[in-house]
């Protein structure tokens, strides 16, 4: 059995990106605030995360930073998972503000990630994304402690939550899903 410490990256710095005018998931580029890097901080001293055995991160900067200040603070090897990322608004990597990927999320969140009947959507489908995500955790099966440095909708969607807070912790154990 593996326990995965599911942790939401700290407070991004969504002001960085702004002046840049990024299309798509150039705004993933942008770092933790400084609060960010406190919560990534306080976070390490969690004692469930005593034991852990490897820190996997989303390749998304907020993600890494969270996870590099884990893995100095706990001295874990860190390993970037391509598929950690967050969830896609739009496949195409075309919107290009945050108010269409607002909408986009709106809609995901509406239809429950499933695209309706004989319809396609921009966003990445709940069933594409539990496929990556568990792809990632199945991978790493072999291991009794892994931190996961990810983000809010990848996780949430797991788990079935949308409230995940800015680095907070959700233990997820694989065995949970299986019948």
């Amino acid at each position: 059995m593996t326990i995965f410490y599911l942790i939401r990256h700290g407070e991004p710095d969504w002001h960085t990106y702004k002046p840049l005018n990024l299309k798509g998931n150039g705004r993933d580029l942008v770092p933790l605030t400084e609060k960010g890097a406190r919560q990534a901080a306080e976070t390490a001293g969690d004692p469930r995360l005593k034991g852990a055995e490897l820190i996997l991160s989303s390749p998304y900067t907020r993600a890494m930073q969270t996870a590099a200040v884990l893995s100095r603070k706990l001295d874990l090897e860190l390993k970037v998972e391509y598929d950690l990322r967050e969830w896609q608004p739009d496949l195409t990597f075309e919107y290009d503000s945050e108010e269409r990927m607002r909408e986009l999320r709106d809609e995901y969140n509406r239809c429950g990630g499933v695209y309706p009947d004989g319809e396609s959507r921009l966003w990445e489908s709940r069933e594409q994304l539990l496929k990556r995500l568990r792809g990632v955790l199945e991978r790493y099966s072999g291991y009794s402690k892994v931190i996961a440095a990810g983000h809010g909708t990848l996780f949430g969607t797991l788990i079935g939550r949308t409230d995940i807070a800015h680095a907070e912790i959700v233990e997820y154990d694989t065995e949970a899903e299986r019948p």
